[in-house]
């Protein structure tokens, strides 16, 4: 498998690697120090995947896609990197929950003041990467999937707990109000916090 954005340790890596070989890319080299990874690489925002054609069973992104400025291209290197019939399948936010649309709107900076406080994160999490939500809303996956050569498998929108309230308690209840809200009926899905995609290579 390839995990794309792998990142440190994490609990993604750790699950993929008991169901078997994850190799891992990533702008930062601290993958490099992930140590559920059989391998893993350093790459620029823009250059090829240093795999050759045809490489994987699999591949998986946990909170990447949000961070692509290009996903056409991203799409594209996956693809070529997957064996024909094998999936993509990723979490990113959905660009249309408040969260994403808050951090949309707003700069970088206030991103680095205010996101790991609100997440009661201390000092030891790196700042928060730069967004840009280009590939963040369902129409917008079955596009850039139908442009780049993959069937769209399944798409869900679920509302996960809010961690962004965890800064004090009142926050906390009114966000949770909130994912209670919008998890109850179909007719508010659109407004869910992440979105779960699995992309077949045709």
């Amino acid at each position: 498998m390839l995990e794309v954005g792998a990142g440190p340790t994490n609990p993604t890596s750790a699950f993929l690697a008991t169901l078997g070989t994850v190799h891992g890319l990533d702008v930062s080299d601290e993958a490099l120090d992930n140590v559920h990874l059989t391998e893993s690489r350093v790459v620029t925002a823009t250059s090829q995947f240093p795999y050759d054609d045809g490489s994987f069973d699999a591949a998986v992104s946990n909170y990447a896609v949000e961070h692509v400025s290009d996903p056409r291209k991203h799409l594209s290197e996956i693809r070529r990197v997957l064996k024909p019939g094998s999936p993509y399948l990723f979490r990113t936010p959905n660009l249309f929950h408040y969260v994403a649309m808050v951090s949309r709107f707003t700069p970088h900076q206030v991103h680095l003041w205010l996101a790991n406080p609100l997440r009661a994160m201390g000092r030891a999490h790196h700042d928060p990467w730069p967004t840009v939500y280009a590939m963040n809303t369902p129409v917008a996956v079955r596009r850039l999937a139908a442009d780049t050569g993959f069937d769209v498998e399944t798409m869900k929108l679920v509302e996960k707990e809010p961690s962004y309230g965890l800064y004090a308690r009142p926050l906390f209840l009114l966000l949770m109000a909130y994912e209670r809200a919008v998890n109850a009926t179909e007719f508010l899905a659109a407004l869910r916090a992440n979105l779960f995609v699995v992309l077949r290579r045709s």
